[in-house]
């Protein structure tokens, strides 16, 4: 990452390509966790280096650990072309690109590739998110996976195949109990020195053994299949509100569209969600309008007539949303309105 294009400039850049900690005090680290530490202590901190290095080793394992009181934009901490997989232990985040949309609930794993075309994702407000990530880059796919493509899973082989540059999202899978052992071990490894590099390089190919690859359909109880029915509507629906901010279905067209009674899904989507359908469109409809006022191409009426709000409206629920007023949003300004407000 550079200050070129914005990014933080990782810290063998900024040691000269010595691979030296700037201060010429020499330490073996990675050598961009300090450029990945700088994104997130922008973005309230919560972030720790578990192993590697992106830049020079082409893989890194990270956890996460914070809460945050409106919408974080997680995007901020990709690599342009990497690949990555998520574990999440607990908060919603939601991943878009172009039509494409997934939401991470609690106790799932996603995996995504940041092609050059940009990539949404947010963290939702009001929760703990605690999630871990190993983040690949295209040449250590390469050389591990090269010679398999036949049986990888979709979004790996295109990835590698390089046929777009577009940003691609798979949708989640739950985390078995296996799963979230294996996340307690990456936090704190059984070896320390040495020993503890060559066991997280174990584990991050271990990793892309089991989400790299094609799944193969197992035999499941009812409980499991109910469970993967829930999953899979209320997916359906993020994906069909994504598509509609303007004009969002009834509650009633939306239950049709996914195949179950309106009262169901309401139901079903509050305990996946952990919020309602309303709360949920509004949450996104937010998140869409900060892209837009990021991207500097539309100004504040124009956004909010594209997420189907009037401007008065728009205004305050934008404001209560993301913290700052819809003007000053691009600018990365805040004020302070009193005790407990910003504008």
């Amino acid at each position: 990452m550079s200050d070129c294009d914005g990014k933080v400039p990782c810290l063998v850049e900024l040691a000269g390509g010595r691979g030296a900690v700037p201060g010429g005090i020499a330490r073996q680290r990675p050598v961009c966790d300090l450029a990945e530490a700088r994104v997130w202590d922008a973005l309230g901190g919560g972030w720790q280096c578990l192993h590697g290095c992106y830049c020079r080793q082409g893989v890194s394992i990270e956890w996460h650990d914070f809460a945050c009181d409106k919408p974080r934009d997680w995007a901020r901490s990709f690599h342009p072309g990497s690949f990555e997989i998520c574990l999440n232990l607990s908060g919603h985040a939601r991943l878009t690109c172009g039509r494409d949309a997934v939401l991470l609930g609690p106790m799932t794993a996603g995996i995504y590739a940041a092609g050059d075309e940009h990539i949404s994702a947010w963290r939702l407000p009001g929760e703990k998110h605690q999630f871990l990530t190993l983040e690949y880059s295209l040449g250590f796919l390469e050389r591990h996976l090269t010679g398999h493509e036949a049986a990888l899973h979709p979004l790996v082989r295109q990835t590698m195949r390089r046929t777009g540059e577009a940003a691609k999202v798979a949708a989640p899978v739950h985390l078995t109990a296996q799963m979230r052992k294996r996340i307690e071990s990456l936090r704190q490894p059984p070896v320390t020195g040495p020993a503890a590099t060559l066991w997280y390089q174990s584990k991050a190919l271990e990793l892309m053994a089991e989400f790299c690859f094609a799944p193969t359909p197992r035999a499941g109880g009812l409980g499991q299949r109910q469970q993967e029915v829930a999953g899979q509507r209320v997916g359906r629906a993020i994906e069909i509100l994504s598509q509609r901010l303007a004009e969002p279905p009834t509650l009633k067209e939306l239950g049709h569209q996914v195949g179950c009674s309106p009262y169901h899904l309401s139901r079903t989507f509050s305990r996946e969600m952990g919020m309602t359908i309303p709360q949920y469109l509004r949450q996104i409809r937010m998140e869409r309008a900060a892209d837009l006022l990021k991207s500097g191409k539309f100004n504040v009426t124009e956004v909010a007539l594209e997420v189907g709000y009037s401007l008065s409206h728009f205004s305050q629920a934008f404001c209560e949303t993301m913290g700052c007023c819809p003007g000053l949003y691009p600018l990365g300004l805040t004020r302070p309105l009193g005790k407990g407000k910003r504008l």
